[in-house]
């Protein structure tokens, strides 16, 4: 008992030191604020499948935002819940924006199956089902671009398909010119791409690279793609480096550029949160703890996003960081006066 009422006062310390605290609840399932998507969200929870058909009508042509949309609700219906999407499909047999989401949510089921385990702590039925899963999906992902021809949705959804398959360097390139096509500075496309390209998948690290550069250098002001050489970095460095490559000359420049077109993007662009996120982390491990704390206050609350979803407690390590990083920021704020 003596012992417990010394540990006591150390457990508290250690929970505020380490960035635990405040216990604000935070939202797994996006990377920031969309208040539309979070309503369509909350009533599939519930079961109706009317307001998310309205989300994607009211999205139309946007396809970074049917995007986003498709991803998130199909990541619903693998994990928690499809009992809305197979109303809507039955109501409705050839929406293709219902069909772009089941071909979404067949997909990310495999990946479900399959789990977050390296290769080598996979068991062989895991991968069973995961391969089952994924070669069915290619009659959903043709389906929704048979209904939607425009939409590069179904395309984006198949790379995830390509990387759990292991196409070809050839067919992984013919499947991108489909998506550059329809939408040739599609974030989350690329975003999924640079994985297939890095070495824990299909590529290497000068691919990811590379692919990361061309991207970013191609790409107009705003669009978001400038941060793409930061995350090909994080993915070929980040274990292997420490904090003296986060803090080297060459990544610095290339947190300033991705900053930069952050500035010039759309305040709406569905996907800046994500970007917030990769940035706000990288700021903290150069110690630029007030320029990080900005871009942490933008998507408090939210943690769906890289590098939090790599682990197995993302909210934990995302309250750490930016925990600590609220802490350092009014130190290095008076050390500068």
């Amino acid at each position: 008992m003596a012992l417990l009422v010394l540990a006591c006062p150390l457990l508290l310390w250690y929970w505020l030191w380490f960035g635990l605290l405040p216990l604000r609840w935070q939202n797994s399932s996006l990377a920031g604020p969309d208040a539309p998507l979070q309503r369509a969200y909350r009533a599939a929870v519930l079961g109706r499948w009317k307001p998310v058909a309205r989300l994607f009508e009211d999205a139309g042509q946007d396809w970074e935002k049917r995007s986003l949309y498709a991803q998130r609700m199909g990541h619903l219906a693998a994990r928690r819940s499809d009992r809305w999407l197979k109303a809507w499909q039955l109501a409705r047999p050839g929406d293709p924006d219902c069909a772009l989401v089941l071909a979404r949510a067949r997909v990310l089921y495999a990946w479900k199956l399959r789990g977050q385990a390296r290769a080598q702590d996979t068991s062989q039925r895991r991968f069973e089902g995961f391969h089952r899963e994924l070669l069915a999906s290619q009659a959903d992902i043709r389906r929704a671009a048979e209904l939607h021809p425009e939409d590069p949705g179904p395309y984006v959804a198949e790379i995830w398909r390509a990387l759990g398959l292991g196409y070809r360097s050839r067919e992984m390139r013919a499947l991108w010119s489909e998506i550059t096509a329809r939408a040739p500075y599609h974030f989350e496309a690329h975003n999924t791409a640079l994985q297939y390209w890095t070495a824990k998948w299909r590529g290497s690290k000068q691919l990811a690279r590379e692919f990361a550069e061309k991207a970013a250098a191609s790409a107009p002001p705003g669009s978001l793609l400038a941060v793409l050489p930061v995350i090909a970095w994080y993915e070929n460095h980040a274990d292997e480096l420490g904090d003296a490559g986060f803090r080297s000359p060459q990544v610095r420049v290339l947190v300033d550029t991705a900053l930069a077109d952050v500035a010039l993007a759309d305040p709406d662009h569905p996907r800046l949160p994500e970007v917030r996120h990769v940035l706000a982390y990288f700021l903290y491990r150069q110690g630029r703890y007030r320029a990080a704390r900005e871009q942490f206050r933008k998507v408090d609350g939210f943690t769906e996003a890289l590098p939090w979803r790599y682990s197995y407690v993302k909210s934990l390590y995302y309250r750490a960081a930016r925990t600590k990083t609220g802490r350092k920021a009014l130190t290095e704020g008076r050390a500068r006066k």
